[in-house]
């Protein structure tokens, strides 16, 4: 196979360049206008750098492969198989355009599995760290019932939502704990270079301290002491929580307590319920198993206490019980939702009540996070101005009496 470089334009009329793999020139262009790429120039290139982008690279210096990547993939995939291209062509295709290096030596593999025979869902089990148990087992749903288009539509669609959703998560939780560390690391530096200024310049006042300005000297001579020993006591703590969590009791302990918080607790629960809800309402109007879908949602839920649930709630279902009754006597999800699941299951329109409540609650999330951040920043501004307002008081103290003294 020879390497072509090539340069052009895409049907939308963007500027594209890069190399292509081909038997020959002909071969080339061919690939080319597969990509839907109307070329300028094409040549056979002998570059060492042009043929090095095509040689495998160390796993750790491969790009991972990001929702937002999945999501262009599904998304483009669905277009083309509802266009009638052959499943074997649209893989061809994704794997030469995708603009993730990792997602397209993967899609190579998973051209070369289907077109030995395998399914397209088993090509895509190669690779779980990028196609879950959840995309894996709906794309097979898809293959049996002959819709794959359809379901490569629902998965896009999920995954964006889902991404949405965390994407709010992390912004809403990352705000205030960057506040606080750096709010921590101002008030260390003032303790460990700019107090002790302070304390050679008051050692030659002669004078009494007000007891505000000697205790924080006390504490700026404590942390200056034992400074190496904070930092390692909290690596180990923060090590320590971590190897607890990666038990099984550790995370359900864990889990729980974050469930209980005041304020984000209940953040926690509406982003499970609008995970779950979503997650098992897509599978089964894609026509995946109840027992296997409540076993992927237990897998994604992000928290062990609700994972265990969902088992029980499976193991339930399996005895002859309804959705609806288990879930209830699990108490980990809002009694709301339990009713709206049972009508669902009473009027055979499970999957439609699962996506109504997945929406109610991604707005309820909306809610929560935009309530949360305007309660914190007024608290956060009122935590930092007492700490280091309070410090620089303590410190300017002295220096206040020494003035009306004088005076």
């Amino acid at each position: 196979m020879a390497v072509f470089k090539y340069e052009g334009r895409t049907a939308t009329g963007e500027a594209k360049k890069g190399v292509v793999e081909a038997a020959d020139l002909n071969g080339a262009k061919q690939r080319l206008r597969e990509m839907r790429v109307q070329t300028t120039t094409l040549a056979e290139s002998k570059s060492m750098m042009d043929i090095q982008l095509k040689l495998p690279s160390p796993a750790f210096l491969k790009p991972k492969v990001k929702i937002r990547d999945l999501v262009i993939f599904t998304r483009q995939f669905a277009t083309m198989i509802d266009s009638g291209l052959p499943l074997v062509q649209c893989i061809d295709i994704q794997a030469t355009q995708a603009e993730n290096p990792t997602l397209r030596e993967q899609l190579k593999v998973v051209k070369e599995k289907v077109e030995s025979g395998s399914t397209f869902g088993d090509a895509l089990r190669t690779f779980p760290a990028t196609f879950d148990d959840l995309y894996v087992n709906l794309v097979a749903a898809g293959e049996v019932g002959g819709m794959l288009d359809t379901i490569m539509t629902r998965l896009a669609a999920y995954l964006e939502k889902n991404q949405k959703l965390i994407r709010k998560v992390k912004g809403a939780m990352s705000y205030p704990v960057i506040v606080l560390i750096v709010a921590f690391a101002v008030v260390a530096l003032l303790l460990l270079k700019v107090v002790p200024t302070f304390e050679d310049m008051f050692a030659d006042f002669g004078a009494a301290l007000p007891a505000p300005t000697l205790i924080v000297m006390g504490l700026s001579k404590w942390l200056q002491a034992n400074f190496f020993y904070v930092v390692a006591g909290l690596a180990f703590g923060f090590w320590a929580i971590k190897r607890f969590y990666a038990t099984p009791r550790g995370k359900v302990m864990l889990d729980g307590v974050l469930l209980k918080l005041p304020i984000f607790g209940d953040l926690l629960t509406k982003v499970a319920v609008a995970r779950f809800c979503r997650t098992l309402g897509t599978m089964i109007s894609s026509g995946v198993p109840i027992l296997e879908a409540l076993g992927i949602c237990g897998r994604t839920a992000g928290n062990k206490v609700i994972e265990n649930a969902i088992e029980r709630v499976a193991v339930s279902i399996s005895e002859g019980r309804t959705i609806s009754e288990p879930l209830t006597e699990a108490k980990v999800f809002p009694q709301m939702v339990c009713q709206m699941i049972s009508v669902g299951e009473a009027t055979g329109a499970l999957d439609t009540m699962l996506t109504k409540v997945a929406d109610f609650y991604d707005d309820e999330v909306d809610t929560a996070v935009d309530g949360l951040t305007a309660m914190l920043e007024p608290m956060i501004m009122a935590f930092l101005g007492v700490v280091i307002g309070g410090l620089v008081i303590a410190m300017y103290m002295p220096i206040f009496e020494m003035a009306g003294n004088v005076g």
